[in-house]
Order: structure tokens, then C-alpha cells, then sequence
């Protein structure tokens, strides 16, 4: 930015970025030209030809490299809004960059930093304000679910029981509803702000975290999960927390579409480059065409599970953008209903 910013205090380049190069260009063009007529003309002794032609060469060459070393860091300004766009885009990290600059590349400096800061205000004000309506919404659910209790409690005739009742469940799905989408803000949030450092991860060092979390719900339907452990440890590009919510959610999702007394198969390997993981169930399965529907939040293909386990449909989404996020790949395969699933999350080694 040195030069770019001396090349900027002059009048006649302070306006335009295109003049800049054209100047550095002009000078570097000129350079071998000027050191030429003052070795013809000031040259003590005879000149030959052959010396001409090799100074000559020696001269461009140099003015040439020369001129090149001062264009690449003339473009430093495009690189530093490049890696600043990059940054905030996929780390959501904020830059500072120079906004004093009149020209085009300091218009594209300032009008970056702009939009990144729009940006970030913009996610912020968003969520302050779902959070809000979430709060509010929470309070005029409360009240008809309170009144309903109320008239539970008061012994009417069966018929407004019923009635109570329903208002009671209603309610209860909108909470759950309201529930699930400040988790999914929450959780969308924490995988923006993820970087994508190399970690080693030591398997057997989490698989307590993933057992206990999961462990209630085969107990409650008598499922085995198989573990097979094919590496102790490999270098990733995704946080150990997130990596252990990816495998919670993926072995309690086939834990929920498994029937009882069944099993759930986890494989953790390396092939062709690769570190894979996949979660096999041999459960109820899904329709080849119902792939794309599966990883969508809030997806119409929200079922119950075989003991009539709910389903909040954010699950499978957060594990796909965790994944994707990190440069990694989660699928989804399935013979068909009730011929079990496999999912199958890749990573380059």
C-alpha cells in the first residue's frame, strides 16, 4: 500500500488508478531507452554493435523485472479488498480498510468496507429484532395457555376440556415452533463465525462426548450402535465442538427412524484422500426423490419417528451447513422405504 498510497499524493495520478499503472508503465518503458543514447553518447571508446545489442537486452530485461516488481504491488489495494470480502464472507471477520483514496481502487476500498459493515448491521438488527418478536410471541401464546389451564383446573364438562386441551397443544407446537427457529438463528450464527483452521481431532477423545449424548435414546428403544474405528486421528478443517454436533445429530436422527431392538452402524475412515464418516440405520428409510427435501430447514419432510419422536426439521440442514461451511460434503442415500439410510460425510485430507 506504500506505493500506492506516494503514487496517490501526486495531482495529476490522484484521481485515477488506470493512470497510476499507465505512469509505472510509461517510466519502465522508458528506462532502458534513456540507459541506451547514454551509453552511445557518453561512451569513451568505440561502441560495437554486438555491445549495443547486449546492453540493450540487459537493459529491457532489468527495466522489464523492475517494472513487473512495481505493478505487483501496485495492485495491493485489489488484493487487501479481495482477502477483506473473502474474510468477512466465509470467517465473518471484520476489516479495516484505508477509505481516504479518490480513485477506483480506493472507491472499491471504501465501498467494500461499507457494505461489510451494512452487512453486519444488518444481521444484527435482524436477529435483535426475531429475537424480540420471538419474546412477544412467546407472551401471546402464554396467555390463551393460560386461560385454557385455568378452565382445566376449574372441572368443566368434557366437551370444553377438549376444547382446553387443544388450545393447550396448540400452543405447545407453537412454542416448540418459536423454540426451534431462535436455535436455528443461534446455531447459524456460531457456524458463520467458525474459521477454517487445520486441527488434529483424537477420535477416541470425543466419542464419550457423542455416547453420552446419545445414549439415552437407544437405551429407549433397545439399539445397539456399532462403532467401527478405522484411524486414532486426522488433520480437519472444522471445530471439534461442531464435528461431535454433526455426529449427535446424525446418529440420534437414525436412532429416531430406526425400529426397536435394531442398530446403528458409525464408520469413521480414510479412503482415496479422504476422511469419511457415515451413520447407517436400517430404519424406515426415504424416497430417492426426497433427497433435496431432506436437508432444507423446516422441510416438509418433517416425520415422526418410529416411537412418534418429533421432529423440529432444522436438524439435517445445520448438520449440511456445519459440513459445507467447512469445507467438507454430507449426503444422503436410501434403497427406499423401510430399506434403511446411510449418511456419509466427506472431507479432503
Amino acid at each position: 500500500m506504500k506505493l500506492y498510497h506516494n503514487l496517490s499524493q501526486i495531482g495529476f495520478l490522484k484521481k485515477s488508478y488506470a493512470f497510476k499503472f499507465l505512469f509505472v508503465a510509461f517510466i519502465g518503458i522508458h528506462i532502458p531507452l534513456i540507459g541506451i543514447l547514454f551509453f552511445v553518447l557518453y561512451y569513451n571508446h568505440s561502441v560495437s554493435a554486438t555491445s549495443i545489442l547486449i546492453f540493450s537486452l540487459v537493459m529491457t530485461l532489468l527495466a522489464t523485472l523492475v517494472t513487473l516488481l512495481v505493478l505487483n504491488h501496485l495492485i495491493k489495494p485489489i488484493s487487501i479488498a479481495s482477502k477483506a470480502l473473502d474474510d468477512y464472507r466465509h470467517n465473518r471477520k471484520l476489516s479495516i480498510l484505508p477509505t481516504e483514496y479518490s480513485d477506483e481502487a480506493g472507491l472499491l476500498l471504501c465501498n467494500i468496507q461499507e457494505s461489510i459493515y451494512e452487512s453486519e448491521s444488518f444481521i444484527n438488527e435482524k436477529q435483535d429484532l426475531i429475537y424480540m418478536l420471538s419474546h412477544d410471541l412467546k407472551n401471546f401464546a402464554g396467555n390463551p395457555q393460560g386461560l385454557a389451564r385455568l378452565i382445566i383446573s376449574e372441572k368443566p364438562s368434557e366437551s370444553v376440556r377438549q376444547l382446553a386441551e387443544l388450545i393447550c397443544e396448540s400452543t405447545n407446537l407453537q412454542f416448540r415452533y418459536i423454540e426451534n427457529f431462535i436455535k436455528l438463528l443461534q446455531e447459524q450464527d456460531r457456524v458463520v463465525k467458525g474459521n477454517l483452521e487445520i486441527r488434529m481431532i483424537t477420535f477416541p477423545n470425543i466419542l464419550p462426548f457423542i455416547n453420552e449424548q446419545v445414549e439415552q435414546r437407544l437405551i429407549d428403544k433397545n439399539i445397539k450402535l456399532s462403532l467401527n474405528l478405522e484411524l486414532v486421528e486426522a488433520k480437519l478443517r472444522i471445530d471439534e465442538g461442531l464435528l461431535v454436533q454433526v455426529l449427535v445429530n446424525l446418529i440420534s436422527n437414525a436412532v429416531k427412524f430406526s425400529y426397536f431392538d435394531s442398530e446403528v452402524k458409525v464408520r469413521i475412515y480414510t479412503e482415496d484422500s479422504k476422511f469419511i464418516v457415515t451413520v447407517t440405520d436400517n430404519g424406515i428409510g426415504f424416497d430417492k426423490n426426497q433427497i433435496d427435501e431432506l436437508f432444507k430447514k423446516f422441510t416438509k419432510m418433517s416425520r415422526l419417528g418410529t416411537a412418534n419422536e418429533s421432529s423440529t426439521g432444522i436438524g439435517l440442514y445445520l448438520c449440511k451447513k456445519i459440513i459445507e461451511k467447512n469445507k467438507g460434503k454430507l449426503t444422503a442415500t436410501s434403497e427406499g422405504r423401510n430399506k434403511g439410510a446411510e449418511f456419509r460425510i466427506e472431507f479432503e485430507l
